[in-house]
């Protein structure tokens, strides 16, 4: 019986080689007839290198990049050219399958200088490079090009850096934009503190005092992660972008999953983990959702493409604790990650889980059949969902307090009904008595959200008054 396996060590073949006529690749001839049907050596054999476990053909990474940082497992018994198409092949899929990116969008890439961002923004411009080709080559010219935007975060307001520094690292990102010619991309830095208010002075000042309003480390990291993507969403919003790239991988995933789990937001953890998310005024899409960060590494080392130190912070907190175990389970076993993401892809998605509909015939197809197979409901169908005002993560109807808005009664107790328990301990005072401060100091976008809570409740209740009961029913 042959074996299949690229790790055979039984000896079953010698070194002579016969040419097979159908596709003219070397295989070994076995001593009995019935060897290896690798198309390469296998890897028990001291003669040779490995061969690529998709071509059979080429050197994998492993012989041919022995020093590469980044990849580990099966990516470096890949070759480099299987590898890219592989690892393009995920982004593409992604994009195609959920309708991420339609012709007609204007799309903003978020740019930290980090590995995942640079390839995210490396793969949407050869999209973006594919599709002017195609146009051009097109007599009718149809379907137009989509265009790109890149925007950082800037937030040496909370983490201040030295200018030369800041400098030095914002022109090596003007550089990796601008390289990514000719389709010319606008570069947008966007200051954290432009949230709160278009002076600059006044913003900082008020950014300064609300960080410094929270004292759990971990609710001081997960608060600036959702001004970070408030910002995102206003430069996106005031510049005419329809959609977010971001350039979460699984490895990220991996690490939220369990961060959610340990600060009780398993109810909002559906929604944080799927390829689309459009409960944000511009939909938010993740591309590199099936891609390890060794991977994205790994890729750029072999492409050389160009990262940039842009002062991340180390995680801290439980944050930093969880990301600091997932590392180490990626040491023993690099699929752990993907175990991880796939067992919470198994919660059911949030309506807002996809993309939504624009008449793009294209993506109508992929959302229809995204809706299918996790057998989502339409949305004209569903109630209005509920969003924490800090944290815009959706509420459990059971869990939100009644209340009449923030124009009556007392407004700690409003504040308190309109955000996620995670948030209540983490980010809000302990001390009820500062609850309205907090609240001022908080974006308008925020209290907006809180707002709108606050709205749909009314709503909700209005539709459901002639099902309740008064004090006066003895209910029989």
């Amino acid at each position: 019986m042959a074996c299949n396996s690229g790790t055979c060590q039984s000896g079953c073949y010698k070194d002579e080689y016969s040419v097979d006529e159908d596709d003219q690749k070397r295989r070994p001839v076995p001593e009995n007839g019935e060897g290896c049907n690798q198309v390469s050596p296998c890897a028990g054999d001291s003669g040779g290198r490995g061969h690529c476990i998709k071509c059979k053909v080429n050197e994998t990474i492993a012989d041919t990049h022995p020093t590469l940082t980044g990849g580990g497992g099966d990516s470096r018994r890949f070759c480099a050219d299987c590898f890219r198409s592989n690892l393009y092949g995920k982004f593409r899929f992604a994009v195609t399958s959920n309708a991420m990116i339609s012709p007609s969008d204007n799309v903003l890439v978020a740019f930290s200088g980090g590995s995942s961002s640079r390839v995210a923004l490396q793969f949407v411009h050869d999209m973006q490079q594919k599709a002017q080709k195609n146009f051009d080559a097109s007599r009718e010219k149809v379907l137009p090009v989509f265009q790109v935007g890149v925007a950082y975060i800037d937030e040496t307001t909370i983490h201040p850096v030295p200018s030369n520094d800041y400098d030095r690292a914002i022109n090596e990102m003007k550089l990796v934009v601008s390289s990514l010619a000719p389709l010319a991309k606008q570069f947008f830095v966007i200051p954290t503190e432009s949230i709160n208010s278009p002076d600059f002075a006044a913003g900082r000042d008020q950014l300064t005092k609300l960080v410094a309003a929270v004292r759990d480390v971990t609710g001081k990291e997960d608060l600036l992660g959702h001004l970070r993507m408030l910002c995102l969403q206003k430069a996106a919003f005031e510049n005419g972008y329809t959609k977010i790239v971001l350039g979460t991988c699984t490895s990220r995933i991996a690490c939220h999953v369990l961060e959610a789990t340990v600060k009780g937001q398993g109810f909002s953890l559906a929604a944080d983990i799927q390829y689309v998310d459009a409960r944000w005024k511009i939909p938010v899409v993740l591309p590199l959702r099936d891609c390890l960060s060794e991977e994205l590494n790994m890729i750029c080392s072999l492409d050389s493409l160009k990262t940039v130190e842009s002062f991340k912070q180390p995680r801290s907190g439980i944050n930093g604790l969880i990301s600091s175990f997932v590392k180490l389970l990626r040491e023993e076993n690099p699929s752990r990650e993907s175990t991880i993401v796939r067992t919470a892809g198994k919660l059911t998605p949030f309506c807002f889980n996809r993309t939504p509909e624009v008449g793009d015939q294209n993506g109508d197809l992929a959302s229809k059949r995204r809706q299918k197979k996790y057998n989502l409901k339409p949305n004209e169908s569903l109630p209005p969902e509920s969003f924490c005002l800090v944290c815009n993560s959706p509420l459990k109807k059971s869990n939100i307090s009644s209340f009449n808005g923030f124009d009556n009664g007392e407004k700690g107790d409003e504040i308190y009904a309109a955000t996620c328990s995670s948030c209540q301990y983490q980010i809000l005072p302990k001390d009820t008595s500062s609850l309205e401060y907090f609240f001022s100091l908080l974006p308008e976008s925020m209290t907006t959200l809180a707002k709108n809570t606050c709205d749909n409740q009314k709503l909700l209740r209005d539709q459901i008054q002639d099902c309740l009961l008064s004090d006066s029913d003895d209910g029989t």
